[in-house]
């Protein structure tokens, strides 16, 4: 007698592509519920809704931050295609911001900035879950593709300047609290607004790097997708 051949469903590969679409669907819904609530509120209450952003939808943002760590260990293990390093500057950055700098004071959590940010992170992330979701089960639009490769261009380097705007804003309230400040042995101290100040030199350092290793992604990914050339 021959190897039995499992069903498709107990083959390693059908169940890494069911677990993936499950996570990249469950990230997805995650991030729209977040867009379309913060629309629906903007049009709703205008203005007055950006204000208390954090406290209406920070609690699922936080959770599908926490979940996409999750990505790490995917890359890690090796049933997801990506480079690391560009990805955990990515995760990290985002975690840093939102639970470090916007968490932590609540007299941030107010500010216009954290709704700007909002919005860029979910409409990267909304875009990018539903490429990788159709991806995983073999599907792919021309229109997607090119949108998910083209979309981190404009958005990408503003999310870099929201969040550092938002760490400037931080700095009075980190100040004048002493949040994350303390006293070290042999008369050290770390003074944190120092450390927020440090990080956001390596938060532009790291674009640079994060937008480097994305173009080049780009630019491999759009080679090779099969696009019709008009008949002339």
């Amino acid at each position: 007698m021959g190897p039995v051949e499992l069903p498709a469903w107990l083959q390693p590969r059908y169940r890494k592509n069911a677990y993936l679409f499950v996570y990249y669907l469950l990230q997805f819904c995650g991030h729209s519920w977040i867009f379309t609530n913060m629309t629906v509120r903007f049009f709703s209450f205008g203005k007055d809704s950006m204000v208390d952003t954090f406290y209406a939808i920070g609690l699922v943002m936080r959770l599908c931050q926490l979940i996409s760590l999750l990505e790490l260990l995917h890359i890690y293990v090796g049933i997801e295609s990506n480079h690391l390093l560009p990805r955990f500057l990515q995760l990290t950055e985002r975690i840093i911001i939102l639970f470090v700098v916007i968490t932590s004071q609540e007299e941030v959590q107010e500010k216009y900035v954290v709704c700007v940010l909002f919005i860029f992170w979910n409409l990267l992330d909304m875009v990018r879950y539903t490429y990788s979701m159709l991806s995983v089960i073999g599907i792919s639009y021309v229109v997607l593709t090119w949108l998910s490769q083209t979309l981190w261009m404009p958005i990408y380097p503003l999310c870099v300047l929201a969040e550092a705007f938002a760490v400037y804003q931080s700095l009075p309230y980190f100040e004048s609290f002493g949040t994350y400040s303390t006293k070290l042995p042999f008369d050290l101290s770390i003074y944190f607004p120092y450390v927020l100040k440090i990080y956001v030199i390596m938060l532009f350092i790291g674009m640079y790097f994060t937008y480097s290793h994305l173009y080049s992604e780009r630019r491999d990914i759009l080679k090779v997708f099969p696009v019709k050339k008009k008949k002339i």
